[in-house]
């Protein structure tokens, strides 16, 4: 995560995003658990993560359809609760039916359950609104979020991929009404993909919000591993192929550039995010 503090020491540091210490590497489950990998895999991924120090992990209700929530909640049932941080998110549809998506009170309060349920636990420490909802008031959201908080279903709440504006209102309306206040933001943010940098980090640091970023390695692009733009992942919905996160570089000539850097490119796309010069330091990059 990316935050308004100092910079992080090297390594798999700790910081302070939730009011209690996690790693400054988060683990996500975003494409993967479910659907592109085994559950014994992403059973071996998480305990490899917790091994290394990582304690953030960070899922949704919406992958694979809650079932990333259950391979995550089952991996994780042999640690200690207090030991690590989960989050999990909503907002995408879960149904057919018309109340099946959203940021509305009814679809909050129902998926709030059912991610608990799925995960195994008895609360969820970060609690996102997973998109900005234009057809439910944001009043009737920032309340939601503080009944949840004030009940202890989950212990704190952010959003991700809201932009500077939603971000500076959301803020501003909890303040004014004495809400839970967001305290993160989760952007797209990589050396491809940088136009969360002229305003949305900014406003972060103006409001003292710190930032999950998910895919720092650009869906794997900044693996170095493919070498044509045929193979590029693509993500199911908007986001589709990160090839035009290249910007000013053709998606080959993006590819082959990366191609050529092996682990050293593996290891600056990663700690891209969380570098000074970024204008924000780290708190933790989920690695969804």
């Amino acid at each position: 995560m990316i935050s308004p503090e100092g910079r992080a020491p090297h390594g798999i540091p700790q910081a302070r995003p939730l009011g209690h210490e996690v790693s400054s590497v988060g683990l996500g489950s975003w494409l993967t658990y479910g659907g592109s990998v085994s559950e014994q895999t992403a059973k071996d991924c998480v305990w490899r993560a917790y091994d290394l120090g990582v304690n953030f992990f960070d899922t949704a209700n919406s992958y694979a359809r809650g079932r990333a929530e259950e391979i995550v909640g089952k991996a994780l049932a042999d640690f200690p609760r207090d030991s690590y941080a989960l989050a999990t998110k909503v907002f995408f549809d879960m149904g057919e039916g018309p109340n099946d998506g959203g940021l509305s009170r009814k679809h909050v309060f129902e998926q709030v359950h059912h991610s608990l349920r799925r995960l195994g636990v008895e609360y969820i420490d970060l609690y996102q609104c997973h998109r900005y909802d234009e057809e439910t008031p944001l009043e009737e959201t920032c309340q939601d979020m503080d009944d949840l908080v004030s009940t202890g279903k989950i212990l704190y709440w952010g959003v991700s991929e809201w932009n500077a504006d939603q971000l500076a209102h959301v803020v501003n309306l909890c303040g004014a009404n004495g809400w839970a206040v967001p305290v993160s933001n989760q952007p797209q943010y990589s050396a491809l993909w940088r136009r969360v940098e002229e305003r949305l980090l900014p406003t972060c640091l103006e409001y003292g919000l710190g930032n999950v970023v998910f895919s720092p390695l650009a869906m794997g692009i900044l693996t170095g591993k493919y070498v044509s733009v045929d193979a590029f992942p693509r993500a199911p919905g908007p986001l589709g192929r990160p090839s035009s996160s290249c910007s000013g570089t053709s998606p080959r000539k993006c590819s082959t550039r990366c191609s050529g850097f092996g682990r050293s490119l593996r290891r600056r796309a990663a700690a891209w995010p969380s570098s000074p010069s970024r204008g924000a330091s780290p708190k933790t990059r989920s690695r969804a």
